[in-house]
């Protein structure tokens, strides 16, 4: 084991402000973090593609960072450019779930490492596309267009959260344990493998670079970050959180993800 400190964050109402963009008193405290030896890894339901996409255009890239995907189904590995984990749906499962979103008249969408696959373009899959720009494959069997089984999948309803809890009630009901249902935030419910969840990739990421359990931060705002708050030796929620992950965390942020919120927690 090292004394070196590991810190994960959650993007969306969390490193990223409401403009989508890291504002320069964070990126100067994750510098410093970074510089001073410490790992610094995003943790995140957007598929990698999306993340790349992120990290390229906000310029995030720091020496020894990971990013966690897919709710962490795939755990990367930037410097060395390869996934040290993944876990994936078997594409029956794949099929399965498209039919059961469909006889519910819910939209859902899976990924490859470049695209959404979705089986229609709709508003659902539209008001998604606000914040996540990657390209788009349209194809009802969407099975076909997958190379391999994916990290996740993700049911999208706009206008009735009822719709989206059924899915999920039925989800559990038909696969007991092997899948993993949680919402990013009220119109997307995400679907991974059990082992995977921002908690467990924290525990193999930690594992693999030989920190201290104490050592491990996390941050985040939604009960997709809970795991990942709880696994954490400090366990952060945002102020702008839900209140589900307020009360996981070991402490709240004094200020939101507009106020630089994480920059105490960044202090070397």
């Amino acid at each position: 084991m090292n004394n070196k400190k590991l810190f994960l964050t959650d993007l969306d109402g969390t490193l990223l402000n409401d403009q989508n963009v890291v504002s320069p008193a964070t990126r100067k405290a994750l510098e410093d973090f970074t510089a001073a030896g410490n790992v610094f890894a995003i943790s995140t339901g957007r598929a990698m593609e999306s993340v790349l996409h992120v990290v390229k255009e906000l310029e995030l890239s720091y020496p020894g960072m990971y990013i966690l995907s897919y709710n962490g189904a795939l755990i990367y590995d930037c410097d060395a450019k390869k996934s040290l984990f993944r876990a994936s749906i078997p594409f029956d499962a794949v099929q399965e779930l498209l039919d059961m979103a469909n006889e519910r008249d819910i939209h859902i969408q899976t990924y490859t490492d470049r695209y959404i696959v979705a089986p229609a373009y709709n508003e659902h899959l539209d008001f998604y596309r606000i914040r996540v720009q990657t390209p788009v494959i349209i194809d009802p069997d969407i099975v076909s267009e997958l190379p391999e089984p994916p990290c996740k999948m993700l049911a999208v309803e706009r206008h009735d959260h009822a719709k989206l809890e059924r899915l999920r009630t039925a989800i559990h009901e038909r696969y007991g344990d092997r899948f993993t249902t949680i919402y990013s935030n009220q119109y997307l419910l995400e679907i991974v493998p059990a082992e995977a969840g921002k908690g467990n990739a924290l525990v193999r990421l930690r594992d693999h670079l030989g920190i201290l359990p104490q050592n491990t931060m996390a941050a985040g705002d939604a009960e997709n970050d809970i795991s990942m708050i709880e696994a954490a030796g400090l366990g952060i929620a945002m102020k702008n959180g839900s209140d589900e992950a307020k009360a996981a965390a070991d402490v709240v942020t004094k200020e939101d993800n507009n106020h630089d919120g994480l920059v105490p927690f960044l202090a070397v």
